[in-house]
């Protein structure tokens, strides 16, 4: 038995290895901009992101003694 050939393959698998590649680009860039926004603590901006902590009151030391 032959291996396939890499010289001709099909288009099939091509175009298979095209999606495949395109969506790990777009993984990979979803994931970089989730890291950012986590990074400087704003919201993320994705519908099922997370949302950003909001800072209250009781979040500051008091400076009561």
């Amino acid at each position: 038995m032959t291996p396939p050939s890499s010289k001709n393959p099909n288009p099939e698998q091509t175009s298979r290895e095209k999606r495949r590649s395109e969506q790990l680009r777009a993984n990979l860039a979803r994931r970089k901009q989730q890291i950012r926004s986590r990074r400087s603590g704003a919201a993320d901006e994705r519908d099922e992101g997370i949302t950003a902590a909001e800072n209250t009151s009781s979040d500051t030391p008091s400076s009561e003694s």
